[in-house]
């Protein structure tokens, strides 16, 4: 998946705001990571580019 998505410097500053003082790198980076997969998750089922969970099921041989 390549989407990209424009970054606001504000919705940036807000995303680190709401960390703790004592965050590390690491847990900023966590942070951008799972604000991208949402995005991109929100924009995929948009797009209708999404599989039902009985599908999914199927696909890996899990019951229904």
């Amino acid at each position: 998946m390549n989407i990209s998505t424009i970054m606001e410097k504000e919705e940036a500053h807000r995303l680190i705001d709401r960390l703790p003082a004592k965050a590390t790198w690491d847990d900023l980076m966590h942070e951008i990571y799972v604000r991208k997969a949402i995005e991109c998750g929100l924009a995929d089922s948009k797009a209708g580019r999404t599989k039902s969970v009985r599908e999914v099921r199927a696909k890996y041989g899990l019951p229904a």
